[in-house]
């Protein structure tokens, strides 16, 4: 029998196929998201994600330097902001000695190196859990803005190599730049979550930091799932108002969207593999049901074969230390 192409050869042994392989992932492509929380010594396993703390500085610090250790480069920090600081103007969250703040000047005392990127919204800090100021039953977009400039500023004051606003106000990107220009942070950048869709994947996150919405929903301002134009128009949107990175989240349910907008935009795509999607796999492998190990690499793998330059995930020490075997 004769065979003009036989492509099984490609894939005949593993050497072979790691020769060929389009996509591979190495710890540069992971950012770390971390749960902060005050106090000393706290750690504390969040019941719906298995495996994941939310800690106090103190602990955090040991696992950052795990993770430097490990090659990982970057983190996305979010803070558990105290009841009592809450309230409907987010003020808490531009606080010189708040949470996130002093985070953010730990970590860099401590892995000067490490990229610290930092989320903004009012979420964590809000008495209605919405990601923006609420005025008559409605999430107000523009008095949001203007909350969330001054946290960017905060946090850049503090040291924070990126800003990432997840709220998903409109015109923010563009407001959050010109005051890191006004106010001399020129090398602050913006990763800004551009495709945040309302998603039931986020329930895990929202035990993490107690911060699921007290009324309603948030789909005035997270995008209607059915939708993938809007992706395109938002992630070019971002770009243009001067973001530096744009991001899709879930990651998941919209590799067609990670897709879509890297081949639409001219500058690094992110993807968010979220706490949903995290807590599927070990469900699934404590079952029996599945294989974790292989799942978390075929899973990220297929993030970043989607066009994902950087993922941020909740495997992201797991999956080091599996591509270092």
């Amino acid at each position: 029998m004769f065979l003009q192409k036989r492509y099984r050869i490609l894939r005949n042994n593993p050497a072979i196929r790691n020769l060929v392989a389009e996509t591979v992932l190495t710890p540069s492509d992971f950012i770390a998201p971390l749960f902060i929380d005050e106090g000393e010594n706290v750690v504390f396993e969040i019941p719906s994600m298995p495996g994941y703390y939310r800690r106090s500085i103190d602990g955090t610090l040991k696992e950052i330097k795990e993770l430097w250790s490990l090659g990982i480069k970057s983190l996305l920090l979010f803070i558990k902001a105290p009841d009592e600081l809450k309230d409907n103007t987010g003020k808490e969250s531009w606080n010189p000695d708040g949470l996130m703040q002093r985070s953010i000047k730990a970590i860099k005392n401590a892995v000067p190196e490490m990229i610290v990127m930092t989320d903004v919204a009012l979420d964590p800090y809000s008495s209605y859990g919405h990601d923006g100021i609420v005025e008559n039953g409605e999430i107000v977009n523009d008095p949001t803005v203007e909350a969330l400039v001054k946290m960017s500023l905060s946090h850049a004051k503090a040291g924070a190599d990126f800003v990432a606003p997840s709220d998903m106000m409109d015109g923010r990107i563009g407001a959050i730049r010109e005051a890191l220009e006004n106010n001399n942070f020129t090398k602050t950048g913006i990763m800004a979550y551009s495709a945040k869709y309302a998603s039931c994947f986020y329930g895990p996150f929202r035990d993490a930091l107690d911060s699921a919405p007290g009324f309603g929903d948030k789909k005035t301002y997270q995008m209607d799932y059915a939708n993938r134009i809007e992706a395109v128009k938002e992630a070019l949107a971002d770009e243009q108002e001067g973001a530096d990175i744009v991001m899709v989240k879930p990651a998941m349910a919209y590799l067609d969207i990670i897709r879509e907008v890297r081949n639409s935009v001219h500058i690094p795509v992110s993807a968010y593999h979220v706490s949903g999607e995290y807590a599927l796999i070990k469900a699934a492998a404590k079952m029996g049901w599945i294989d974790e190990n292989k799942a978390i690499l075929e899973s990220l793998t297929s993030i970043k074969r989607a066009g994902a330059d950087l993922i941020a995930t909740y495997f992201a020490k797991d999956a080091c230390k599996l591509l270092a075997k």
